[in-house]
């Protein structure tokens, strides 16, 4: 028998190439979609729409191991690169981790055609 919840999961996946289609289409998209610095970290990336998609990909990651239903893109935030990287949750996603008394981390992948990431939530300790 546990003694704390068991980890909680959620994996997504994105395609940089239809995200920057729906960029070119929608350009204030991305302000509704990343906070400043996301897009300020992604620019500077060797290519900054593989380290977008990375990103939303955690974002919906995050989601899915909190089990939240939809979501504002903002609520959750990620925050450096590498193995510094990490989330900051914000409105529902906040409200939703403190509740359960859940702490997330995150890996994220990428290459030209597809961005995974995997999310993690476990009790907090």
């Amino acid at each position: 028998m546990f003694t704390v919840a068991p980890p909680l999961i959620g994996i997504d996946l994105v395609e940089p190439q239809r995200l920057q289609d729906r960029l070119d289409r929608t350009p204030a998209l991305k302000s509704e979609l990343f906070h400043p610095g996301e897009i300020n970290y992604s620019e500077g990336q060797p290519s900054p729409i593989e380290s977008l998609a990375g990103r939303f990909a955690a974002k919906e990651a995050v989601i899915k191991a909190l089990g939240l239903d939809g979501f504002d893109p903002l609520d959750v935030e990620v925050v450096g690169g590498g193995e510094q990287c990490s989330v900051r949750l914000h409105g529902a996603a906040a409200e939703q981790a403190d509740r359960l008394g859940l702490a997330i981390t995150i890996s994220i992948s990428h290459i030209t055609s597809v961005a995974v990431a995997v999310a993690a939530a476990r009790a907090r300790e």
